[in-house]
């Protein structure tokens, strides 16, 4: 089974749509935000099948009940909503920590990038304090910029799901923020509070409250 978590309102019900490929979107399209949880089955031309759930946002205080047996994980952020970035980091800080995802690979997905523009990419990273994380954790994170509306970044999603072999070479040829990551961590010697950038203080929030 794979996840697919964020944010409330991060853009993770519009893309699953874009993936499906069930609908054209375009300005006009509108979702609701999920409550509760919604299956998603994707089907490849190789006949493959993956079954994502997505869990919505307001429920992110008992995501860890739906890690059980869970191997990937897409994480949407709204690239251009900056003002969301710390508390989904903390978000985020928390699923890695998880001692039952430790070997969970990890896709964190910029959404929404057709209304932000490049700047607002760099500062998300920065706020998320990427390079620092990635030396931090067990697991494999790759970074993808994507857009529901524009496709941009679909393709991506869509290979690294079906673990194409030759995505980890094309990924970071193209992205500079998505090498594998190995290192130590544990839940109980991680304190979330550390990797807030230097104009936000993290430590605010708690999973709890999103």
């Amino acid at each position: 089974m794979y996840l697919c978590l964020g944010p409330k309102g991060s853009g993770k019900t519009l893309l699953l749509k874009r993936l499906q490929k069930k609908e054209e979107l375009d300005s006009m399209t509108s979702t609701v935000p999920t409550v509760g949880t919604n299956l998603v089955s994707l089907r490849f031309e190789n006949q493959k099948e993956i079954m994502i759930r997505e869990v919505g946002g307001t429920m992110a205080p008992i995501w860890k009940s739906y890690y059980n047996g869970v191997n990937k994980i897409m994480y949407v952020v709204d690239a251009s909503n900056l003002c969301q970035i710390p508390a989904a980091g903390v978000l985020l800080y928390s699923i890695l920590a998880e001692p039952s995802l430790q070997k969970a690979k990890v896709l964190l997905v910029l959404t929404k990038m057709d209304v932000s523009y490049r700047q607002m990419r760099n500062e998300a990273l920065l706020i998320l304090q990427l390079s620092r994380l990635k030396k931090e954790i067990s697991q494999e994170i790759i970074v993808v910029e994507t857009s529901a509306m524009t496709g941009e970044g679909v393709s991506e999603i869509l290979q690294w799901l079906q673990d194409t072999k030759n995505w980890m070479a094309s990924s970071s040829t193209t992205n500079n923020e998505t090498p594998a990551i190995c290192s130590n961590f544990s839940a109980e010697t991680t304190d979330t509070s550390t990797f807030s950038a230097e104009t936000t203080d993290t430590s605010t929030f708690s999973a709890e409250k999103f």
